[in-house]
């Protein structure tokens, strides 16, 4: 690490805002039926080799389907939870592990692109799912980078990888593939806003009203600290500082 590097760590963790080391199962976004299986055997299958398999799977049975609702295409979340949902608990501290949450990214997204889009879901509809959910995704990666994380709850609401691709799939079951993406995409959007509102309302914001902050030893009256359990961004002079 350079002496620059060094400085500014030092500088971020006086603030409070040191980037968080995120644990890699973190990002794989896993949820309760993932997790389970996880608890239940913990380490017994390597975690990149388990989602690689996964969505190579997950490719065979849309590929065999052409994409189309079929149970051949329904069973793909059913394979790859099986497969990759055995690693969730186990460490992923191999020297490729970190290649483990794109693989589920790129399975989660082209599941729900190439079925939704085979099968006559509209388009925007489709595209609302995976833009929330990249959203979602992309909350996760962020954050940490600043030194807060969301809460566990709202990940947990989001469902996991596994839990969506099974919405979906279980939508499909009953012959109401359209009403399971729109389900879906209302839920998430909700989530979504929700929590950027709540995020939004519990940022700190400097006043300026009285004219330029006076300084003190470095540092702005106007300047509030974020704590690693608090939520929003850095307080941003100007922003909402009319009366």
């Amino acid at each position: 690490m350079s002496e620059e590097s060094a400085r500014v760590r030092e500088s971020l963790e006086g603030d409070g805002l040191a980037p968080i080391v995120t644990d890699l199962r973190f990002l794989r976004d896993d949820g309760h039926v993932s997790t389970f299986l996880g608890r239940v055997a913990p380490g017994v299958a390597p975690p990149l080799s388990t989602a690689l398999v996964g969505a190579l799977v997950v490719v065979v049975l849309l590929a065999a389907g052409e994409g189309r609702l079929a149970g051949i295409t329904l069973f793909a979340p059913v394979t790859a939870l099986l497969l990759s949902g055995l690693a969730s608990g186990g460490p992923h501290d191999g020297r490729f592990d970190h290649f483990v949450a794109p693989v589920l990214r790129a399975m989660e997204y082209g599941y729900l692109a190439v079925l939704g889009f085979a099968s006559g879901v509209p388009g925007p509809l489709v595209f609302v799912v995976l833009v929330t959910i990249v959203c979602h995704h992309h909350d996760d990666v962020t954050r940490p980078a600043v030194g807060v994380k969301r809460p566990d709850w709202s990940r947990r609401a989001a469902l996991g990888w596994d839990g969506r691709m099974l919405v979906i799939a279980a939508g499909g079951a009953m012959s109401a593939l359209t009403a399971a993406y729109g389900i879906l995409a209302g839920y998430l959007v909700v989530l979504l806003v929700r929590e950027a509102t709540r995020t939004w309302c519990a940022t700190p914001v400097a006043d300026v009203r009285a004219g330029p902050a006076q300084t003190h030893g470095g540092k702005g009256q106007g300047d509030h600290p974020i704590t690693r359990d608090g939520d929003g961004g850095r307080p941003a002079t100007g922003t909402n500082g009319e009366a």
